[in-house]
């Protein structure tokens, strides 16, 4: 099989190679392509696979390409993990928001409304080349924000695109070892969209374990999110709540964080990144170290995990990361996981981002959530389960309202529907700062010119 890599430039790529070089069964992938706008990029990350492969038996042949056409051209599979603006995109969304003093996260809140207005007019435009170029391609998607990115690619893609997240199988891994128990053994009933869902229960052999959990303070604290929301708070809402919920039922905690920290997590990455992309690109030692470069990517990867979402553990306390959280990745397996299913019709249960069809009654069919989904040659589809905890119902509808409203803004060029995105937005909640935010954020990005109507 071949598989295309959009934004294949990108640092996370090495994981998704990981999991290739892992896998050695029937239907297994054999090409990969990167396509990245960035031809050095694309060459850095070119070294560390190179690197990563060495000693592998028949490793997948990758090949690189800034031609998007040629890049989907002959897919079976095509990753999309594009970032529109880059890294310091990300640090500009964070930083505007600030200054108005709301949360400005990549997904969540302005930020994340920013970041699908510059997204989904791209994301668009490749769903409609793929359609034409790759009729038959399956499209998974990794740019955020996953949910209202895949829900827009739909237009041109249908049940074509699916999009994943590492967030719901990391918390029922954790949630699993608290309880003592296999994570392979565990069915986890979730439900939300994405970075907004909710884990409602936790069964093994067609019991739910998640009351004995609640029950049980040393268990409760023992695992990142129930040292992050409080075991108090865990047992009133009687589910546990995907991590990047943390920035509503702490939204004051996170905003003062943010604000007194000594920089935001997207100034970080985009200067921890470009270190390595820049001592990569100037790197001429003849001959090369063994493995230079996966060692300085690898080194960079677990810096990059050590601190993920510090600004939340510092707010409530929690100090570091537990050990088992550093490898990273998840969402690769996810993905080879999704991919085994689709290619040899071996039917898997897979927490995805799929049009709902009814699992969330109070959303329309065609509204992307995030729920475990029955997967095979037809692609996936929700399963019954758990409804939406009373508390989330009103949220996750507010929440898709606003991603709705930022698909409309993108699609149609009006200015008044991304302003009315960040005005209803609950962690804005005023039309007087949409307006400005939107009018620096316009005057920051140039792929926010198309808003004039």
């Amino acid at each position: 099989m071949r598989l295309t890599i959009l934004g294949g430039g990108g640092f996370r790529v090495p994981l998704v190679y990981r999991a290739l070089l892992g896998d050695h069964g029937e239907g297994r992938v054999t090409e990969v392509t990167l396509y990245d706008l960035d031809a050095s990029r694309l060459t850095t990350i070119r070294k560390v696979l190179a690197d990563q492969s060495a000693g592998h038996r028949d490793p997948p042949v990758v090949t690189v390409t800034t031609d998007l056409d040629e890049a989907v051209t002959g897919a079976d599979f095509v990753f999309s993990a594009i970032r529109v603006g880059g890294l310091a995109g990300r640090a500009a969304d964070e930083r505007i928001a600030l200054e108005e003093g709301v949360l400005g996260q990549e997904t969540v809140g302005a930020g994340g409304i920013s970041y699908g207005l510059r997204t989904v007019p791209v994301a668009r435009e490749i769903a409609r080349r793929i359609a034409a170029l790759a009729p038959d391609a399956w499209v998974i998607n990794f740019t955020n924000p996953a949910g209202m990115v895949t829900e827009a690619m739909t237009a041109h893609l249908g049940d074509r695109v699916i999009g994943i997240c590492d967030s719901p199988v990391g918390l029922g891994r954790r949630v699993a070892g608290a309880l003592g128990v296999d994570p392979a053994r565990a069915r986890l009933d979730y439900v939300g969209l994405n970075h907004l869902g909710w884990l409602c229960g936790l069964h093994v052999e067609g019991r739910d374990l998640l009351p004995s959990l609640f029950a049980n303070e040393t268990a409760l604290a023992s695992f990142e999110e129930g040292r992050l929301f409080g075991a108090d708070l865990l047992r009133t809402l009687g589910a546990l709540p995907n991590e990047y919920l943390h920035y509503y039922y702490f939204n004051r905690e996170s905003v003062d964080s943010a604000r007194t920290a000594e920089q935001t997590r997207g100034a970080f990455l985009h200067s921890q990144q470009q270190r390595f992309y820049d001592a990569m690109g100037t790197a001429h030692e003849e001959p090369p170290a063994p493995r230079a470069a996966w060692n300085a990517w690898d080194a960079t990867r677990l810096e990059r995990e050590t601190t993920y979402m510090a600004e939340n553990r510092e707010a409530v306390g929690m100090g570091e990361r537990d050990s088992c959280d550093l490898e990273s990745g998840g969402y690769e397996q996810v993905a080879l996981s999704l991919m085994r299913a689709i290619a040899l019709d071996e039917r898997a249960t897979l927490i995805l981002n799929v049009r709902g069809r009814g699992r969330i009654p109070v959303l329309d069919d065609d509204a992307v959530i995030e729920a475990p989904c029955h997967v095979d040659a037809n692609g996936a589809r929700p399963i019954s389960g758990a409804p939406l905890p009373d508390h989330g119902t009103g949220l996750v509808c507010a929440v898709k309202a606003v991603e709705r409203a930022v698909i409309h803004a993108a699609t149609t060029g009006e200015r008044a529907h991304a302003v009315k995105a960040l005005t209803i937005h609950p962690l804005i909640d005023s039309y007087a700062v949409a307006k400005r935010l939107l009018d620096a954020y316009q005057r920051h990005f140039t792929e926010l010119a198309y808003l004039n109507r």
